[in-house]
C-alpha cells in the first residue's frame, strides 16, 4: 500500500488497488482504508505504535499480491512465515473492528467478507474466460458487473 502525505492540501493519498468492477466493492475498499487510517490515528493518540518494515519486504508482498491475488500467500513479517492472503485480510478486519462502528461503516466493511468468498473481479473475469475462451464474453461480463447496483 503506497501512502503519500501532501502537506499543501493536508490530505493522504492511497495508491492501493485497481478499480473494482462493482460499486459495492469500491465502497467496501474505501471503508476499509478509512478504518485503517482511523485505527492508526487512534493508536497514535493512545501513544501506541506499530511496526515499520523495510521497503524491500513490502515490495515482496506487493509482487505476491499482484501475481497470486487473494488466493495466494503473503509473508507475515511479525511471524516470519508465509500466511494465506485471506487470513491476513481477516486479521486486518479484526484489527480495525473497534473503530468501524464509530465510522458507521460496519455494513460496508462486511462486504469485504463477500469479496473474499466470491473472489475479486479479476478472479471472476478469469473464470469467464476459462469457461468460454472468448474475450468478448469477458468484456460483456465487465460491462454487466460495472452496471450492477447502479
Amino acid at each position: 500500500m503506497g501512502l503519500k502525505i501532501t502537506s499543501f492540501f493536508e490530505t493522504i493519498e492511497f495508491r492501493i488497488c485497481d478499480v473494482p468492477m462493482r460499486i459495492d466493492e469500491t465502497i467496501a475498499l474505501a471503508a476499509l482504508i478509512q478504518a485503517v487510517v482511523a485505527k492508526i490515528y487512534k493508536l497514535m493518540k493512545e501513544n501506541l505504535s506499530f511496526r515499520n518494515y523495510k521497503r524491500a519486504l513490502i515490495n515482496e508482498n506487493k509482487w505476491r499480491a499482484a501475481r497470486y491475488g487473494i488466493e495466494g500467500s503473503l509473508i507475515d513479517f511479525g511471524k516470519q512465515e508465509e500466511v494465506s492472503t485471506k487470513d491476513l485480510i481477516y486479521e486486518l478486519l479484526a484489527f480495525v473492528d473497534d473503530v468501524v462502528d464509530d465510522l458507521g461503516s460496519r455494513h460496508e466493511i462486511k462486504y469485504i467478507e463477500k469479496m473474499l468468498e466470491n473472489g475479486t473481479g479479476a478472479d471472476r473475469q478469469l473464470k469467464i474466460y476459462e469457461s468460454t475462451g472468448d474475450l468478448k464474453d469477458v468484456v460483456d461480463y465487465i460491462v454487466s458487473e460495472t452496471n450492477q447496483g447502479l
